[in-house]
């Protein structure tokens, strides 16, 4: 699942892909918003921690993943 967080005053956002499905983002998405810090793990294990107040938006990509090149 591609997820994409857009941080308050800067053109960056970041983007990562998540192995939960669109249920599992939302969800860690509503208690980091309430926790104070969104912690999202990505496929490769890696951790982004975002505080909630830099966030400006949540973007949660469909669940159908784009693949690129040849599948075997």
């Amino acid at each position: 699942m591609e997820v994409r967080i857009g941080i308050k005053d800067s053109g960056r956002e970041i983007s990562l892909e998540s192995p939960l499905d669109s249920k599992g983002v939302q969800a860690a998405i509503k208690q980091g918003m309430s926790d104070g810090t969104i912690e999202l793990t990505d496929n490769k294990g890696k951790l982004f921690i975002v505080p909630a107040s830099s966030v400006a938006f949540v973007e949660i990509g469909s669940e159908d993943s784009r693949r690129v090149g040849f599948i075997s």
